[in-house]
């Protein structure tokens, strides 16, 4: 069996692109990773988000040991199978989704008791419970159970969520055990303290992983703010291994991640603009509910081969939005998808041939242009 493994393949300043190796294939980096929230890419076909490009998609831990549970996902034949993928998956601990959607959430040492957002029920997630769901799922990344406060927050807050974390990561890894093929990454917290940062990465150093995520950010800090982390979190982190930013982001966040070493990404954001008229371009975003592209025979994008772009003009894409039918939010989603797994193809390219700064020139350069004027 191929083992979970990584090969940087070149690197330019801090931006590096490599291949993740894995026994369901290998995932190319940077990579940014669509959102499957509940086993699916809302609005899209497995099939058409691998045509997007995708190496891996990301399941929620949290959404689905509540809905349909992970014991019946497992009875099934694992997530792969139920939602019809064959690539790699990487699952979300639940961490940051009890924090954010459960309902009177308590946290204690030993883990977090809530009640489901669906029907009041009550649950308990802790390391080991974590770990069992992802291993039911079939996860091939898994991630570590942490806590993420919010921002901002007290230095002595993050800091005692910080240690916490640090204490479940070592839960984590026992409870995960050896298992050939599969990857635990550990999360490093800290806020947007440089001091708490690199003792969390000290910390999981010491454990042991097979990547690492920077977690805790884009929770209300900024984007100055959280650039200002990744000037310095990604180096605390093994060269030798995947550097994961959970949940990021904005197109500019990604360049500006990957510009800071950062090899793995992932967000709702393409899919949910999707479904909300938004389409992300190279020339910015473009809302596709403004009453300008009622007339306009024109692409999203004239450069863009997906197929709302090569099949479909503005003025189809408006109506069928403002009609609230279903097929709007499946071309705007694929082209959004497109969208972001161009951008990181363009961005792996330019790294292996070292002009990694001239695309990003060109990319803030074509944004300050802003989208083509109505004809």
């Amino acid at each position: 069996m191929t083992r979970f493994s990584f090969d940087l393949k070149a690197t330019d300043g801090k931006a590096r692109t490599g291949v993740i190796h894995t026994p369901r294939g290998d995932i190319r980096t940077p990579a940014f990773m669509p959102v499957g929230t509940a086993a699916t890419v809302k609005a899209m076909m497995p099939e058409s988000v691998k045509a997007t490009g995708a190496d891996i998609l990301l399941g929620n831990t949290y959404h689905l040991m509540l809905r349909p549970t992970a014991e019946r996902i497992d009875r099934l034949g694992g997530l792969h199978k139920f939602m019809n993928w064959e690539g790699p998956i990487l699952t979300d601990s639940g961490g940051f989704q009890v924090m954010s959607l459960a309902d009177l959430r308590k946290l204690t040492e030993k883990g977090v008791t809530f009640k489901s957002h669906i029907d009041g029920s009550k649950h308990e997630l802790t390391p080991e419970r974590s770990m069992e769901i992802q291993k039911l799922l079939g996860s091939d990344i898994v991630m570590c159970f942490d806590e993420c406060p919010a921002l901002p927050a007290t230095d002595e807050a993050v800091a005692a969520s910080m240690r916490l974390s640090m204490r479940w990561a070592q839960r984590s890894r026992d409870a995960f055990g050896d298992r050939p093929g599969h990857a635990l990454f550990g999360i490093q917290q800290g806020g947007v303290t440089q001091e708490l940062r690199e003792e969390s990465a000290k910390a999981l150093v010491e454990i042991g992983f097979d990547g690492y995520a920077v977690g805790g950010l884009d929770v209300g800090e900024g984007q100055e703010a959280m650039f200002g982390v990744l000037d310095y979190a990604p180096d605390m982190l093994p060269t030798d291994k995947p550097r994961y930013l959970m949940g990021v982001g904005k197109p500019d966040d990604i360049v500006g991640a990957v510009k800071r070493g950062i090899d793995m990404m992932d967000c709702v954001l393409p899919s949910r603009s999707g479904r909300t008229g938004q389409a992300w371009t190279r020339r910015g975003q473009v809302n596709i509910k403004n009453a300008r592209h009622q007339d306009d025979p024109r692409p999203l994008d004239e450069s863009c081969t997906c197929p709302a772009c090569r099949n479909y003009s503005r003025a189809y894409l408006h109506h069928v939005f403002r009609a609230q039918e279903m097929i709007s939010g499946m071309l705007l989603t694929w082209h959004n998808l497109h969208y972001y797994q161009e951008l990181m193809q363009g961005m792996r390219d330019a790294i292996a041939q070292g002009r990694f700064a001239d695309f990003e020139a060109d990319f803030h350069a074509q944004r300050a242009m802003g989208d083509i004027e109505p004809i």
